[in-house]
């Protein structure tokens, strides 16, 4: 009886940071709501600054719970620029964490409220948040022949006009790499086969609309692309074959203990402009991903596996970097709550603002 207890507070180690980040997510959305009407007279410059440093604060406290809650070692391998740039940050995708990743990397460049994210159209649609992300800089996309380039090269060029500091995440996949959907990893090395193009073993086939309009929309304001590998430790079976990554609730509830990211910092001069020539340059880089990620899973030398080749450095995020967001939100958050008109205030934001929310994404789509 006192083992199956254990075990089942043990599986319930991600409720408490669930609980605190989507119970935060009205008070947050209330701020930035009372900060976007009073600077609605103000230059947009002035909006944009404290918007980012709102970001900047709940993902401060999003990455409490990521890093200093887990535990997680971060490794970092190859040039990790110190200092923050206008970027285009091109990852692997094979777990929802990898959001979590790119901030993992921007907070350590002061950048955490720069990052914006190149998203799948069907994200728009989270409570709160779909709305929230577009306005903060994000772009919601859609797949193949329904991709709009118009519409995404428009956004972006209306950031560089504005002078908003970019960290852009895209994942060229489109989609998350996992071993265990065979059907996708052969539709997507048939694709490989069929374009001419190296089959790729750990990595989906790159697509190249969204980082070719990216890169072209924004490369007289860009400094550099972020060519970001990452591997979670902890995902190979007792057979040796690689597993699916783990989940956001996975990892909160403690079971990943360390994240490998590989980061190569490409100057924007040694990126090809042409879509033809680019979609080349992206698959080599894919494929040198690839390279990477056989070594880590799939060495046959056992001191060389579970590790990117060269030197690591293990990363310690300062708690300065997260509790006063942590704090400052759930005290906010708290006071809320333990009054009536702030509990009634709390529920009509999660309420109206969902509504509100759907009608503007439906309106602008």
């Amino acid at each position: 009886m006192l083992l199956s207890l254990v075990l089942h507070m043990y599986s319930m180690r991600c409720v408490l940071p669930a609980a605190v980040l989507l119970g935060s997510a009205p008070t947050y959305v209330l701020a930035w709501g009372a900060w976007r009407l009073l600077s609605a007279l103000l230059p947009a410059r002035f909006y944009q600054a404290v918007d980012d440093r709102l970001y900047c604060v709940y993902q401060s406290m999003v990455l409490f719970f990521f890093e200093h809650y887990t535990g997680v070692q971060i490794l970092l391998y190859g040039d990790m620029p110190k200092n923050k740039e206008n970027v285009i940050y091109l990852a692997n995708h094979q777990s929802t964490v990898d959001w979590i990743v790119a901030d993992i990397l921007a907070v350590r460049q002061n950048a955490l409220g720069h990052v914006r994210y190149v998203l799948k159209d069907g994200l728009k649609w989270l409570p709160l948040y779909g709305c929230y992300f577009s306005q903060h800089g994000g772009i919601y996309v859609k797949r193949s022949a329904k991709f709009n380039e118009k519409e995404m090269r428009g956004k972006l060029l209306s950031y560089v006009r504005a002078g908003t500091p970019m960290y852009l995440v895209i994942f060229p996949e489109g989609t998350r790499y996992n071993p265990e959907l065979t059907k996708v990893l052969a539709a997507s090395q048939a694709f490989a086969a069929q374009e001419g193009l190296p089959v790729l073993r750990h990595v989906l086939t790159p697509r190249i609309k969204a980082t070719h309009v990216a890169f072209d929309s924004m490369k007289s304001y860009l400094d550099a692309v972020y060519d970001v590998t990452v591997a979670f430790e902890g995902t190979v079976d007792e057979k040796g074959q690689r597993k699916e990554a783990p989940s956001m609730t996975e990892f909160l509830c403690k079971e990943c203990p360390k994240i490998h990211i590989h980061i190569a910092r490409i100057d924007k001069k040694d990126v090809p402009e042409e879509q033809l020539r680019m979609r080349r340059w992206l698959h080599e880089r894919f494929e040198i991903k690839d390279k990477l990620l056989i070594e880590f899973y799939d060495s046959p030398d056992p001191d060389r596996r579970n590790k990117f080749p060269g030197e690591s450095v293990h990363s310690r995020l300062s708690l300065q970097k997260t509790l006063p967001s942590l704090l400052v939100l759930s005290g906010l958050t708290a006071g809320l709550l333990l009054t009536e008109a702030g509990r009634k205030l709390y529920v009509k934001t999660w309420a109206f603002g969902t509504v509100l929310g759907f009608l503007w994404v439906s309106v602008r789509a």
